[in-house]
Formats: C-alpha cells, sequence, structure tokens
C-alpha cells in the first residue's frame, strides 16, 4: 500500500509538471504573436510617418477620410484640402502617369500673359499635389522659380478625388529682346519633400500657341483658375 502511495504520489507530480510545460510553452508562443504583430504595427507606422510631411505642413485625403485636426474644404470639382496638422484615410502622392496635364496661353502679348496649367486625375482612387510644379521651359535645362507674388500654403497637400482638377500658371515675362521662344514645356510634380519625379512634355492648346519670355516664375497648385478674369 506505500509503495503504491507512492508511485500515485510521483505519476501526480509528473502530470502536474507536464501541464505546468504545457502552459509555459502556450504562454510563450502567444507572447511571440503579440510581439511580432507590435513589431508590424510599428514598421507601418515608420512607413506612414516616413511618408508624410517632413515639414510638418498639411496633409490631405480623400473626402471619406476623417481628419484629426485642421477643417477641411471641397469644390465642386472634386479638389479638397486639410490646413493644419493631421492625417486622412486613403490619401496617396498623384502619379504622373496617371494624370492629364494641360496647358493653354493666355494673353499673350499683354499684361499678365501666362501659361495656365491644368492637372487632372485620371486614376480610380484621390491622391494629392503640393507645392508647385517644376517647369523647363522649352530646351532650357533649368527648373523655374516660385513666384515671389504667390499666394501662400504651398505646403498643403492638395487632394484630387477621381476626375478632380488642380491648376497652376507659369508667368510670362517678356522685354522684347535677347528672348526665348517655344511651343512647350516639360512638368514635373514635387513630393512632400520637395524632390521632383519623373518629367512629361506639356503641348500648348489655344490660339497662340507659342510664347516669348525674358523671365518666368511659377505659382502654386490650386483648386481654383489663377489670374480667371
Amino acid at each position: 500500500m506505500r509503495t503504491s502511495r507512492i508511485r500515485t504520489a510521483t505519476l501526480a507530480a509528473v502530470t502536474a509538471a507536464l501541464a505546468l510545460g504545457l502552459t509555459a510553452c502556450g504562454g510563450a508562443d502567444g507572447g511571440a504573436k503579440a510581439a511580432g504583430g507590435d513589431n508590424a504595427a510599428g514598421t507601418a507606422q515608420s512607413r506612414s510617418a516616413s511618408n508624410g510631411d517632413g515639414k510638418g505642413g498639411a496633409e490631405q485625403g480623400n473626402s471619406g477620410g476623417g481628419t484629426k485636426e485642421g477643417a477641411r474644404s471641397t469644390t465642386p470639382g472634386g479638389t479638397g484640402e486639410v490646413a493644419g496638422k493631421g492625417t486622412t484615410a486613403g490619401g496617396q502622392q498623384c502619379r504622373g502617369d496617371e494624370m492629364l496635364l494641360t496647358a493653354v496661353h493666355r494673353f499673350a502679348g499683354q499684361q499678365g500673359d501666362h501659361l495656365l496649367v491644368t492637372a487632372s486625375n485620371k486614376g480610380t482612387k484621390p491622391c494629392w499635389v503640393t507645392s508647385y510644379p517644376a517647369v523647363k521651359l522649352g530646351d532650357n535645362g533649368a527648373a523655374l522659380p516660385h513666384s515671389k507674388k504667390d499666394n501662400p500654403g504651398g505646403a498643403k497637400h492638395l487632394t484630387l478625388q477621381s476626375g478632380g482638377k488642380a491648376y497652376s500658371a507659369v508667368n510670362l515675362f517678356d522685354y522684347g529682346s535677347k528672348n526665348h521662344t517655344a511651343q512647350s514645356f516639360a512638368l514635373a510634380l514635387r513630393g512632400a519633400n520637395g524632390q521632383t519625379g519623373p518629367s512629361y512634355s506639356v503641348d500648348l492648346q489655344g490660339e497662340k500657341p507659342q510664347f516669348s519670355w525674358n523671365e518666368a516664375d511659377v505659382l502654386n497648385w490650386s483648386a481654383k483658375k489663377p489670374y480667371d478674369f
């Protein structure tokens, strides 16, 4: 009887030890999965932060997203923007190959002579543009500077819904001598960090597609046409 009790106690102790061992293994496995999930979340947040505006400027998204800070304004043409810090769901930078870029020479030979640039989102998802386009006129290899007379707000992300449009303008200053002449130009979109993407050739439309200039500069993207008078 005594020997039987000792064996019974020993078996009970072994069973308890095995149960504790299985519990510990299960706990370790669950902890590893949780840690992996935290790492994945941290990676996603890092990527999101690295793709955001490092300058602390405004960020835009589609009309279905919610902003944490700032107020949204949306125009009937499918363009919206958010002022202030915050993030919205679904926003991505516009790509040149998904945009329809057009230009019209306006007020040729008059005060206010400029090229009206229109960018239309031909993709199926909302996207944003920011700052001002990088424009190179004719064979001139240097990108034009930003207009010093432009309105502030170039750091904002201007969201274009599918089919939405954004506008910019190239201001032309022709002093009548030693000027340059062209009928097309190259345009590239800028990212939030100021870097430019691929350049795309833009042909001019209108009665006088040829234009001349001694000096020129560019306006920020806007939901409204500049100089619409």
